[in-house]
């Protein structure tokens, strides 16, 4: 499989394809979206009702463990755009069935991370800062506990979604199209993401940062989980295009 180099330009190409295909499928990316705003209203309104306001940071991080498995639907639709087919829930449907089972072993690997993290960031809190809820209207000016809770669950948040980045960023996208089997498409993404080092952690920072602010500016996500869904999708298409 060729591997072509991943440049700045080459990011900033994919942001805007990315940006065309969520504006000419807006209808159905944004109610595919919708489901995953839904569910982090769900987790957290529950944590604003606990009194776990601070895990809220670590929450929004934990999405990015989660995330790239959404990229099948997403897949689909772009997918059946590019076809001249009807874009529509059956073409989300269709992502999905299209992508090889090796992709549920990745996502179960996804979910193995994910709880590693939370079970990681229940016992900082619960160290750092206890049992006594904090409620929003208490976290400014934030307390000493909570800064610490926040920059160590950041810290082990990092190593975690670095490991996740190098084995998931490619493999996703080979899977979902069915051009590899499990083995070859995660050491196809481990080579791609260090033969371009940096252009590739430019990209995981920059997917991180709008994707985590957004979860925590919830109204957002729905507009940028599309956007940079498909910028990923056209990111992966430069570096192992489809011949």
């Amino acid at each position: 499989m060729t591997l072509s180099p991943l440049t700045v330009g080459g990011l900033q190409r994919a942001l805007a394809d990315g940006w065309r295909v969520a504006n000419a499928t807006r209808g159905i990316s944004i109610g595919y979206a919708l489901i995953f705003t839904l569910g982090g209203l769900a987790i957290m309104g529950g944590l604003l009702a606990q009194g776990w306001t601070p895990f809220i940071i670590a929450a929004a991080g934990a999405f990015m463990l989660v995330g790239p498995i959404s990229l099948a639907g997403f897949f689909g639709i772009a997918g059946a755009l590019e076809a001249g087919e009807p874009v529509g829930p059956a073409s989300i449907v269709s992502g999905f069935a299209r992508a090889s089972r090796a992709l549920w072993a990745l996502a179960l690997v996804c979910a193995l991370l994910f709880m590693i993290f939370v079970t990681d960031a229940a016992i900082l809190y619960a160290y750092m800062v206890g049992a006594t809820p904090v409620w929003l209207d208490m976290l400014l000016p934030a307390n000493a506990n909570v800064l610490s809770f926040v920059r160590w669950a950041g810290v082990s948040g990092l190593f975690v979604a670095l490991l996740l980045y190098c084995v998931a960023a490619f493999s996703i996208p080979l899977l979902c199209e069915r051009r590899a089997g499990l083995v070859e498409a995660v050491v196809l993404s481990v080579r791609v993401v260090f033969a371009n080092f940096l252009p590739s952690i430019f990209w995981a920072f920059f997917l991180s940062t709008v994707t985590i602010g957004s979860v925590l500016l919830l109204p957002l996500l729905p507009l940028t989980l599309p956007w940079m869904a498909y910028a990923s999708r056209a990111v992966y298409r430069q570096v192992l295009p489809v011949s």
